[in-house]
């Protein structure tokens, strides 16, 4: 079982390149974001209060998202079974070790993490770029720099985290999408 967790800062490409890797190897792709949008448009109990989250640009609270993940999981065992890809989630340590908790009594494990690295600059300009053509309300420039103050504040300690249990992998998230997706096909045909 292959368990990705695709890291970065918002507009880095974790959507983009996740599909990529949907395609070609077969994973689930579970978006925190994706789920909360559904909700949200949805009109449920947890849109909800996602979107008071969201529209502030703040983290929604580790408790609600170890829930929804958990759900997702269990509900979508069969589509899983090759493994899943985490894009949006974990995004801070005590999520990480959460993930790992809900992994293990699932007997299976993160086994590597996709860290896009990408400038601020092309960060901001993605995000503006990207609410233009979807029309994502909460790709404002107001919420994207709040999102990426978040970001720098309580989502990248997990590179350490990451680093230390040898799961961290880098890549260099600027270029074309063929060229990012080459670089991630390289580190995971070498697991």
């Amino acid at each position: 079982m292959l368990n990705i967790v695709i890291f970065g800062a918002p507009g880095s490409g974790k959507g983009t390149q996740s599909d990529i890797l949907i395609e070609n190897y077969g994973l689930y792709h579970i978006s925190t974001g994706d789920v909360l949008r559904d909700n949200i448009r949805r009109g449920t109990a947890l849109g909800a209060t996602a979107k008071g989250y969201m529209d502030a640009g703040r983290l929604i609270p580790d408790e609600l998202m170890i829930d929804i993940l958990a759900d997702v999981l269990d509900a979508n065992r069969d589509a899983a079974a090759k493994g899943v890809i985490f894009d949006g989630f974990p995004r801070t340590i005590a999520q990480a070790e959460a993930l790992e908790r809900m992994l293990a009594e699932r007997g299976t494990a993160v086994t590597t993490v996709i860290g896009l690295e990408v400038e601020e600059q092309e960060l901001i300009e993605r995000i503006l770029n990207r609410g233009r053509l979807t029309g994502r309300s909460d790709d404002t420039l107001e919420t994207a720099r709040k999102r990426l103050e978040v970001y720098h504040n309580q989502t990248s300690p997990l590179r350490d985290y990451y680093k230390e249990r040898g799961l961290y992998h880098g890549i260099e998230g600027t270029g074309g999408i063929d060229a990012v997706a080459a670089r991630i096909a390289e580190h995971i045909d070498a697991l």
